[in-house]
């Protein structure tokens, strides 16, 4: 069955196509295009170079052939918003917290409450998003996001706002991120062709890190001088227009009937792949020790910004973008261009940097080199972020490829335990020595990661050897 959401047009060839393209990998899985019935070989031979020049020059051609796909730059720009203002909520609703209560423990929970649902829902919505029209999931989810941060504001503007207010808000808003790998990053991936998935990818991820500039630094003032109904508010009304620009996608997709007995034989699918294939075993595995114990030291950042170095509400959320300046950064690297050395490689690479930099963050003398030390770590957290979705999408079938990106939304939905562990430990040891805690723990999982990641690759290239010379004789 296929739904067409929007007017007919190319876009929604371009989506399949795509969809059944992009999995295509050098080596055994890659079709042999002299195996045409019918075509002579060096006929097959022009035509593969003719693919390959045609595929150079969409590479070549930039950003120009990304923002040529109206489906992409919608949304790219939805993205945009949304991770903008998610960033934005999570600084606002610590230093509220931070505000009311003193706790570190008591702002880590409400950070926590806002990917919680990515652990418990991930891997449903990631099957829901094979079965559901996913241009519908992207405009309903930000109209209940929309909803929940406009009672936040209108409690708040009655001096009635407490913490457990927005921790119930952040959960919904939490629930509509647990769709976000599966649907719109997702189509992000679909509405290009597959010689710019890489880019694509590339560039939503350091759009992404851009959010995570803007986000913090507007919170920190906006917060400062309208509080937090001036600040949701505001929130509210960005993830309204998100959902005005996805009313506007030209979007197909193939689905199949939702049977919900049928979802945990779709999730033990998924699972089995995940298990048999190194390179989603390798991405999984990293994807875990990042979320559980390298991100959480971001929901003391405000307590160590304003407690450690004494700074204000406004240095606070500029502490807080500091990381994600380093990833845009990174990020813009990465979309310049076919990045160096394997997925592997700058995927384990990239977060060792990153929680090296993070944990030395802690022992800085001064505000300004704690943030230089962010800026840097970010480096490393773009070329995690990037290849943390175009491995799965480069490598997975398309008719598990929603399953796995819900596996994945699971993985990162790790984030809310290890924000509690910081929080306990915080409690206990204070927040700088419970940074320097999860973060050595988090080098090490990330190391026993990567070599369990390159032992696997390893042996699964020598049996795809063993085949072929077995198959040659």
């Amino acid at each position: 069955m296929t739904v067409a959401s929007g007017p007919p047009s190319g876009r929604g060839k371009v989506a399949r196509d795509t969809e059944a393209g992009a999995t295509a990998r050098p080596g055994a899985g890659a079709p042999r295009h002299d195996a045409i019935a019918g075509a002579p070989r060096h006929a097959t031979v022009e035509r593969g170079a003719s693919t390959e020049r045609s595929a150079g020059t969409e590479r070549s051609a930039g950003l120009g052939a990304l923002f040529a796909s109206r489906s992409f730059l919608r949304l790219w720009t939805i993205g945009g918003c949304v991770n903008a203002m998610r960033w934005f909520e999570v600084l606002a609703a610590a230093l509220f917290t931070l505000d009311a209560t003193g706790s570190d423990f008591a702002v880590a929970a409400v950070s926590a409450a806002r990917t919680m649902p990515m652990l418990f829902l991930g891997a449903f919505a990631g099957v829901m998003a094979e079965s559901v029209d996913r241009k519908r999931v992207v405009i309903i989810g930000q109209c209940l996001a929309a909803a929940a941060s406009a009672s936040i504001a209108l409690l708040a503007a009655l001096g009635l706002a407490r913490p457990w207010h927005v921790a119930l808000a952040a959960l919904v808003s939490g629930a509509v991120w647990s769709t976000e790998m599966s649907t719109r990053r997702r189509m992000v991936g679909e509405s290009v062709t597959p010689a710019l998935v890489p880019r694509a990818l590339a560039l939503d991820t350091m759009t992404n890190s851009g959010t995570r500039i803007i986000g913090p630094m507007l919170a920190g003032a906006l917060y400062e001088h309208a509080g937090l109904a001036g600040a949701f508010a505001l929130s509210a009304s960005v993830y309204l227009l998100a959902a005005l620009l996805g009313a506007g996608l030209q979007h197909r997709q193939s689905i199949r009937r939702l049977v919900l007995s049928q979802v945990p034989h779709d999730l033990a699918e998924g699972i089995a792949l995940a298990r048999g294939h190194a390179v989603v075993t390798g991405v999984l595995l990293v994807t875990i020790a990042m979320n559980l114990l390298a991100f959480p030291y971001s929901a003391l950042v405000a307590p160590i910004g304003q407690l450690h170095f004494d700074v204000s509400p406004a240095l606070v959320g500029v502490m807080a973008a500091s990381e994600s300046i380093g990833a845009f950064l990174g990020g813009l690297w990465l979309a310049s261009g076919d990045p160096p050395g394997s997925g592997r490689m700058l995927m384990v690479g990239g977060s060792l940097l990153y929680l090296t930099c993070v944990a030395l963050m802690t022992l800085a003398p001064a505000f300004t080199l704690a943030c230089g030390l962010l800026v840097l770590g970010g480096v490393g957290s773009a070329a995690f972020a990037n290849m943390q979705t175009s491995l799965i999408i480069a490598h997975a079938p398309p008719h598990v490829r929603s399953r796995l990106m819900g596996l994945l939304t699971v993985c990162i939905g790790c984030g809310p335990v290890g924000i509690l562990l910081v929080g306990a430990l915080a409690a206990v040891l204070g927040p700088l020595h419970a940074v320097d805690a999860i973060e050595l723990a988090g080098l090490a999982a990330v190391f026993a990661a990567g070599v369990v990641w390159r032992r696997k690759e390893r042996g699964q290239q020598a049996m795809l050897a063993r085949e072929a010379w077995g198959e040659e004789r």
